[in-house]
């Protein structure tokens, strides 16, 4: 942080990377736990899944408006809308779920409130990420904002491991498992706090609009770094036209992230339902969240390790990084799906989340490399839409058809992943970096 203190001092640059990471972490936290919660209250797999299906169409419908926002309303306002739709939520839904646990609310009832509450997070957890980054990119000149961003972006992925890592150790004596959300709810009012009271609302330096933020999975990316284009500055003609959907440069990588995209969410919506089954921890719920948290936690640093070592260390092509992705995500599947211990689970579900760790960023820059800067914004807007709307219905899907049978479930996960690579083979063309 030493290098953007000329701009936006230390203390402040560690409220924003914490306003980042513990709306990353919060979610991942609940999505280990969530699948034991169900279990001990003997809901049915699927509405667990719905209940963040709920949240994700939430956040993908809401996203877009808050970064718009980021100029209008002010960029601290929108932080701290952002923390507080993050801790009512997690307040409210552990408490729910802790009511439902002690048996003082009937077990449907409990789900229905809880993804109610759930409302509050994908509807207003979505505003914190676009203002932090509207935030800095306000007030640092341009050889600061890339580093600058790509700080903040980072503790984005990096809550995405700390919140399975952690949450184990939240599952208190008195409220059972809804301890890692009523713990993460305290965490969110400390960093509002601190963001009252260290961080001024003061004037920006320069025009500038935060990135819509995908929604945090313990197997996705980290937040988009954001445009870093002077908005001042800019040419009007640049809005001329607006990029579409049907855009034969963009739709063949917007193709490629919508199926891949569909087989990550199946991965990460079932995976806490196998090692319940497959270590036979049904009537264990406890030691279940457990072992889900290790699970995912082992996927998230796959993913990382893919994004942030392995794509720049071998300075792979978009082309490359989406095929040799799909590749690897449909071996992971397929071994996940045939495993019968948690050794294997690990991984598979590692190796699966190491090749999506690499098909995510590179459909991402094949689809941004294939047009110019004028059309960033717009295609910004529309990887960030491909990737949010995934975790809207496969998830519940991929629930469904593992309650029928497991491997038709990471079967068809695979089958996306094969279908992509065998299609993206000569669909596939590495562009240019335009203009």
């Amino acid at each position: 942080m030493t290098a953007i203190s000329r701009s936006i001092p230390n203390d402040r640059m560690a409220v924003l990377f914490a306003i980042m990471l513990v709306a990353a972490a919060g979610n991942t936290a609940m999505q280990s736990i969530l699948p034991a919660i169900g279990a001990k209250l003997h809901i049915p797999d699927v509405w667990v899944s719905l209940a963040f299906s709920w949240s994700a169409l939430l956040w993908v419908l809401t996203a877009p408006h808050w970064a718009r926002q980021s100029d209008k309303r002010g960029r601290k306002v929108l932080m701290a809308r952002g923390l507080i739709g993050f801790l009512s939520s997690m307040a409210l839904c552990g408490l729910t779920l802790w009511a439902g646990l002690a048996g003082w609310l009937a077990a449907g009832a409990t789900f229905v409130v809880f993804a109610l509450f759930r409302s509050l997070y994908g509807a207003l957890g979505s505003a914190a990420p676009p203002a932090v980054q509207a935030y800095i990119a306000a007030r640092t000149d341009h050889e600061e904002r890339t580093q600058a961003l790509s700080l903040v972006s980072s503790s984005f992925g990096l809550g995405t491991v700390i919140g399975p890592a952690v949450a184990p150790f939240f599952i208190l004596p008195i409220v059972g498992l809804a301890g890692p959300l009523l713990v993460f709810a305290v965490i969110g009012l400390i960093v509002l706090i601190m963001l009252r009271w260290r961080l001024p609302s003061d004037t920006p330096r320069f025009s500038a609009r935060g990135a819509v933020a995908v929604y945090p999975t313990s197997a996705g990316s980290p937040a988009a770094a954001g445009n870093d284009r002077d908005e001042d500055s800019a040419d009007p003609s640049e809005y001329a036209e607006e990029l579409r959907w049907t855009d034969r440069r963009v739709r063949p990588w917007l193709a490629a992230g919508l199926i891949g995209g569909q087989a990550q969410a199946m991965m990460l919506g079932v995976i806490g339902f196998l090692i319940l089954d497959r270590l036979h921890l049904r009537l264990r719920p406890d030691e279940a969240a457990a072992l889900t948290g290790i699970v995912l936690m082992a996927g998230a640093f796959a993913t990382l390790l893919a994004q942030w070592g392995l794509i720049p260390l071998l300075h792979m092509s978009p082309r490359t990084a989406v095929l040799l992705g799909a590749a690897l995500g449909a071996l992971g599947a397929v071994m996940t799906g045939l495993s019968q211990n948690l050794h294997g689970i690990v991984i598979g579900f590692a190796l699966a989340s190491l090749g999506f760790g690499l098909f995510r960023p590179g459909f991402t820059a094949g689809a941004s490399l294939a047009v110019p800067k004028r059309d960033q914004g717009s295609v910004a807007g529309m990887t960030a839409s491909i990737n949010g709307s995934a975790y809207i219905v496969s998830p519940a899907i991929g629930v469904l058809l593992y309650n029928w049978h497991a491997m038709v479930a990471y079967g068809l996960m695979a089958g996306f992943c094969v279908w992509l690579v065998l299609w993206g083979w000569a669909a596939l063309k590495t562009p240019e970096a335009a203009g």
